[in-house]
């Protein structure tokens, strides 16, 4: 991954979560794509989500009981394509779009890394599609999940107005390479967070990506401890047991990572760290 210098920083006005912010958009190469982080929502989350921190681990890592929390979406541009990694709650996205000079019926590509509101709430609004001429990838054990075994009307509603636009596969394991969606993009199974959650490897011209969604909510204390996991985890056993190795992967690979719930400029590469890990953002 090559930063663009010429680029910097983009600065917005834009207010998220009750408080006039700058630094919401973050802009980045990867080979010969462009790719922009846009936060979502921005503010505190509590250390009660933790599960498997000690109160000792909790009081070191988390002084206050508090974190820095955040919630991403990713715009990938490249390839003769326009995609979105994720829609968030749907609150500033189409603002950060719009900022970018990218219209939701310029999308032909929504990625969905699983199905939780904070992940689809862009989707629709009203019983329409928001992305009018975009196909929806989302992994078909995470659809089946939320809409058939364990139906969520959320879930139900947010993929309803896309009716045959919407694409189902299967995941592969992080050592076959995962499958391909794209070209550049493969998908990897990385369950635990959700039965069907999925990351997103983006590869161009040497470069690559690692778009690892909910993989990680606190970094504070997960980084060096990636064996805690949180509330919001389906599976916190096996949601730690991933991370561990996409975190591994990531720093024998040197592939520089990207998350969902990371602050900004929320990406960056991954060095171990004694018995933990560390980011460098």
């Amino acid at each position: 991954m090559k930063l663009r210098g010429i680029w910097g920083i983009l600065m917005t006005s834009m207010v998220i979560g009750g408080v006039a912010g700058e630094d919401l958009i973050f802009p980045y190469k990867v080979g010969e794509f462009d790719v922009y982080m846009l936060v979502e929502n921005r503010g505190q989350g509590n250390g009660s989500i933790l599960v498997g921190a000690s109160e000792a681990d909790a009081n070191r890592y988390l002084p206050g009981g508090t974190y820095r929390s955040e919630t991403n979406t990713f715009l990938i541009r490249g390839g003769g394509k326009t995609m979105v990694v994720d829609t968030g709650f749907g609150t500033t996205i189409f603002d950060s779009m719009k900022t970018l000079g990218v219209d939701p019926g310029d999308v032909d590509a929504v990625l969905l890394t699983h199905m939780h509101g904070d992940h689809i709430g862009g989707l629709a609004k009203d019983g329409k599609a928001l992305f009018p001429n975009a196909r929806i990838y989302v992994a078909l054990q995470e659809r089946e999940y939320w809409t058939v075994s364990r139906v969520n009307q959320g879930a139900v509603n947010a993929l309803r107005p896309y009716g045959s636009r919407i694409e189902n596969f299967l995941p592969a394991d992080l050592g076959t390479g995962g499958i391909r969606l794209f070209p550049c993009i493969s998908a990897i199974a990385a369950f635990g967070h959700t039965p069907g959650h999925t990351v997103f490897l983006l590869e161009s011209a040497g470069d690559k990506l690692l778009i690892w969604g909910d993989l990680m909510h606190v970094q504070d204390i997960q980084f060096p401890l990636p064996d805690v996991s949180v509330t919001y985890d389906t599976d916190p056993t096996a949601a730690a047991a991933i991370r561990r190795r996409l975190l591994d992967w990531a720093v024998t690979n040197n592939v520089p990572i990207a998350g969902m719930h990371l602050v900004y400029p929320a990406v960056g590469n991954v060095r171990r760290d004694g018995a933990g890990y560390k980011l460098a953002p």
